[in-house]
């Protein structure tokens, strides 16, 4: 009966957590040790949530983001500073595709923290004579007995983390869920994933892809493929919700920092699975800067130690077409 009994105590059990952050929902699927109370979890969960809205977002105007964009001196906490790090590297890697510091840029085109009414002709005037206090090369640290601070080359920098945010957040959630003595979960936080171990069912987790398509606000609405995976972050990135139509002329929400204007090339969506869900995040933003041919060559060469996997769909609305590396797990490679 001792033995019985030690064993219900260590039992696991699958529960379900969800609620809301960062303009949207999250949800939590894990299984947790029979000793944890659920709400002891949710509890944590929301709270690390907590930190990083009043760490690093730009629509929280007392964030510590929205201070430093602002001009304020003010101490920097740990999730800022290791987003803030976890960037700089990408965009050292990435050539600059991939920049935070393009805060300027997003502004002016509408996809950030303020609007413009400039027309697009006017945009593309005004952006080019941003290129000279946009860069992560531009900002450092300060260390002082008071804390430490972000230093700017120049008061116009600003910085936007939203491509790599949610993803960070996933990995912060999922180390909340470790610290419980959960091996077995996915977070879901506004489409981006991390997971690890194995589904209720057994198995991988199973992931579905969206269809790329003009239209389609609704994730799940519309399935382009679905992914097996476990161990690490997904991120789906593309141009087909955040866009808006000016003359005629599409302007999307992927804003390329090295030439100042949204881009205009093929690829619709890119899907990532990395490490983790701010590598994945990142990742994914900067496929979708480059572009499909682009991002392939540096997903088959600079990439392949990091076991990087990609879905990638391009062509135009009427004609998609898809290449993946080979180490997908797909439904629709099933024989």
């Amino acid at each position: 009966m001792l033995v019985l009994a030690l064993c219900s105590c260590s039992r696991e059990r699958y529960v379900t957590l969800q609620g809301f952050a960062q303009g949207g929902t999250w949800s939590v699927k894990c299984s947790l040790p029979s000793s944890v109370l659920r709400q002891e979890v949710q509890d944590a969960l929301d709270s690390v949530l907590l930190v990083i809205d009043n760490s690093i977002s730009g629509y929280n105007k007392g964030s510590i983001l929205s201070r430093v964009n602002n001009g304020e001196r003010v101490a920097l906490d740990s999730v800022f500073i290791d987003i803030f790090n976890i960037s700089r590297d990408i965009w050292r890697k990435s050539g600059g595709a991939f920049d935070p510091s393009a805060g300027p840029l997003f502004d002016l085109w509408g996809f950030g923290f303020a609007d413009s009414t400039a027309t697009a002709e006017q945009k593309a005037v005004l952006a080019a004579g941003m290129k000279e206090y946009i860069g992560m090369d531009l900002f450092s640290f300060e260390d002082t007995p008071e804390g430490t601070f972000l230093m700017k080359a120049d008061e116009r920098c600003r910085l936007n983390f939203n491509a790599i945010a949610q993803g960070y957040s996933c990995d912060l959630m999922a180390r909340i869920l470790e610290s419980y003595g959960s091996s077995n979960y996915i977070v879901e936080l506004g489409g981006e994933i991390v997971c690890k171990g194995q589904r209720e069912q057994g198995g991988p987790w199973r992931i579905w892809i969206d269809k790329p398509e003009d239209g389609n606000n609704v994730s799940g609405a519309m399935k382009q493929d679905v992914v097996s995976i476990s161990d690490c972050g997904l991120v789906t990135s593309g141009n087909y919700r955040k866009f808006y139509v000016e003359d005629g002329q599409k302007y999307s929400h992927t804003v390329d920092p090295v030439s100042g204007a949204p881009v205009r090339h093929s690829l619709l969506s890119a899907t990532v699975v990395a490490r983790d869900g701010a590598t994945a995040d990142a990742y994914a933003t900067w496929f979708m800067v480059i572009g499909t041919d682009a991002a392939r060559q540096v997903i088959s060469t600079q990439l392949t130690s990091e076991g990087v996997e990609a879905y990638l769909v391009y062509g135009d609305q009427a004609d998609m077409r898809v290449w993946h590396t080979p180490g997908l797990r797909l439904d629709s490679e099933k024989r």
